[in-house]
């Protein structure tokens, strides 16, 4: 495995990101060490708020709501997963698979020793955070979705998969600004195949114009150059490049059993659990449904639906996710 480093001069100066790195060693699988870098900020004896990023975006993405989560006595530890932020990158596609990045960060996890979390996750972070659940569920004390999944090809049999395999080799590379009109377009390809599709193939990849597009425009220059920071060149970009495609959405996947395997754990999962969609978000639109149908600890809870948000509600409305996080954790006090 050839693994390239980001240099650490990307990251200096990086707008309204002040905090300091943490690193931790862990083993890849094939004989070598990976480095993989986590924020951590607030009380040392606070709760921990595991905030786990998805792709393409990296721990930047919580830099609004640490303010907040600290001030109200929270410790917010937010990784980068392999391939993304300050984290080591495999500079091989065929590097990632869905099963080595939960063992990674299962390695991870367990080198942290953090007990009683609360896991806080969105897109990938929820499709790795909640395997780490499914993994090692007396380590988490609540947990958060948002704008997540944890898909298992759910009411597909194994004979459509050529089909759909099939029909996104007849999907078309779209512009990013093309992309969010085929998630919408619900007569056509579902619009995730062409997402599987642009990440992979689309030569203007950039990772700040995708969260830009997403969030409307509301970033500035300097925000979008610190998306961009991790990605030096495209050697670097197999990670943010290769997981839309790893996502289990065939019936013939071979992380399906694990998937499955996963949502048994969880339909006997009875801590706290919310669910904290966004209202416009057209990935994940209607995902709280089985949430809140399957998992024990998600009933009864205050669910929220969070306003004026897309995909990335951590850049769009931060500070009310914030006060949805903090408001969830005071009404379910940790279990003694």
């Amino acid at each position: 495995m050839d693994v390239l480093r980001t240099p650490d001069e990307r990251f200096e100066g990086l707008a309204g990101f002040g905090f300091a790195a943490h690193y931790t060693e862990i083993a890849s699988g094939d004989g070598q060490t990976l480095r993989v870098h986590h924020i951590d900020e607030g009380p040392r004896d606070g709760e921990v708020l595991l905030c786990m990023h998805g792709q393409p975006t990296w721990s930047y993405l919580y830099r609004k709501m640490i303010p907040p989560l600290t001030a109200a006595g929270y410790r917010v530890v937010a990784p980068d997963l392999v391939g993304f932020g300050r984290s080591d990158k495999p500079a091989a596609q065929d590097d990632f698979t869905y099963a080595r990045h939960v063992q990674w960060m299962t390695t991870w996890l367990q080198a942290q020793d953090f007990d009683q979390v609360t896991l806080v996750c969105q897109d990938w972070g929820g499709l790795v955070g909640l395997r780490l659940v499914a993994a090692c569920p007396e380590r988490f004390a609540r947990v958060v979705v948002a704008n997540t999944g944890l898909p298992d090809a759910e009411g597909l049999t194994p004979d459509m998969a050529a089909p759909m395999r099939e029909l996104l080799a007849s999907v078309p590379v779209v512009t990013v600004e093309e992309l969010g009109s085929r998630f919408l377009d619900k007569s056509g390809a579902p619009g995730f195949l062409y997402w599987i599709k642009f990440a992979a193939e689309q030569p203007d990849f950039k990772v700040g114009t995708l969260v830009q597009f997403s969030a409307g425009g509301a970033l500035s220059e300097t925000e979008m150059a610190a998306y961009d920071a991790p990605f030096p060149d495209e050697r670097y970009m197999a990670g943010a490049r290769r997981f839309p495609s790893l996502v289990p959405i065939f019936p013939d996947d071979p992380e399906i059993p694990a998937q499955r395997a996963a949502w048994e754990v969880l339909r006997k999962f009875d801590k706290p659990f919310l669910t904290a969609f966004s209202d416009a978000d057209p990935v994940t639109a209607g995902g709280h449904e089985r949430f809140q149908r399957e998992v024990p600890g998600a009933q009864g809870q205050q669910h929220v639906t969070i306003q004026g948000a897309g995909h990335f509600l951590q850049e769009d409305q931060p500070e009310a996710f914030a006060a949805a996080i903090i408001a969830f954790a005071r009404a379910n006090p940790l279990r003694k």
